[in-house]
């Protein structure tokens, strides 16, 4: 079930834009990869593209190219999982920008830990919790309308933090200074995020585009590390997904479900201003 919480959510009038958008967004991309087995994510995917499914009988086509855009948005939450620490069913640990709920899900299957997700997008939580009631994990795994960056949890009571593409709606020194509050000592904190390439100057066009399209505002790299720093959460993993990421955009911008943006990514990662990076850090 949703918590209440005291403090209001949204406080201001970007964050009110944000959670409009998402309250109304049903983009196919995002429902039909999650319709292939109910778990839904709000992110890219990673991995060599099996090209074979636009191969075949047109009739299916689109269904082949769903499951492997699926397949590869799967891969790319495997992946952050594996950076999440030794976690088990004791241990609770925080989807911070949890979207429609895949990657909590995803935590609570790999790992049996009690899962709690935080979106300022009300249908998204009332989405997510209705997905963890469908699969029976509703008492392990809850979506809250909060703000991430004031959530109101108790101090020190996470295990595990992640964000999956949700940095760039936030500011880095708020959020990471709350990761730090939340985080055990010697917790855990992941990101996934793609960041502006500081060797080239102010952001490119491309990243304007996705900024435009997606009511974002992309970091640079240094400030990831600059506020990790500042706030007791110490860099132990940096992995560059960038060319990693490709593929997906790639198959991507060849169906039916392309949004238009696709060639914006294609752009930015091939000139080398924008960069798709996992950061995994612990709390010290």
């Amino acid at each position: 079930m949703t918590t209440t919480y005291e403090q209001p959510v949204l406080s201001s009038m970007y964050q009110r834009s944000v959670a409009d958008y998402w309250n109304a967004e049903k983009n196919p991309v995002n429902l039909r990869l999650g319709e292939v087995d109910g778990i839904y994510h709000h992110h890219y995917g990673i991995g060599e593209a099996d090209w074979s499914v636009l191969d075949g009988p047109e009739s299916t086509r689109e269904e082949r190219v769903v499951a492997e855009l699926h397949r590869l948005e799967c891969a790319q939450a495997d992946l952050l999982m594996s950076r999440l620490g030794p976690l088990g069913p004791d241990d609770r640990v925080l989807d911070a920008g949890s979207g429609r709920g895949g990657s909590s899900i995803v935590a609570n299957l790999r790992f049996g830990c009690q899962v709690d997700g935080v979106s300022i997008s009300e249908s998204q939580v009332a989405f997510a919790n209705e997905q963890a009631r469908r699969r029976g994990v509703g008492e392990r795994v809850r979506f809250h309308f909060r703000n991430m960056l004031d959530t109101g949890f108790p101090s020190g009571g996470y295990q595990a933090i992640w964000n999956n593409e949700s940095t760039m709606y936030v500011e880095l020194s708020l959020l990471f200074a709350e990761h730090s509050r939340l985080l055990a000592r010697g917790g855990r904190y992941v990101c996934i995020t793609g960041c502006y390439n500081d060797a080239y100057g102010l952001p490119s066009r491309a990243i304007s585009q996705i900024n435009a399209h997606y009511i974002c505002d992309i970091h640079p790299r240094s400030t990831y590390f600059r506020e990790l720093s500042a706030n007791r959460l110490v860099p132990v993993d940096v992995v560059d997904l960038t060319a990693a990421a490709i593929p997906y955009w790639e198959l991507r911008a060849k169906t039916s479900l392309a949004t238009g943006i696709e060639q914006a990514f294609l752009d930015a990662y091939s000139n080398g201003s924008f960069q798709y990076l996992l950061i995994a850090a612990d709390r010290v």
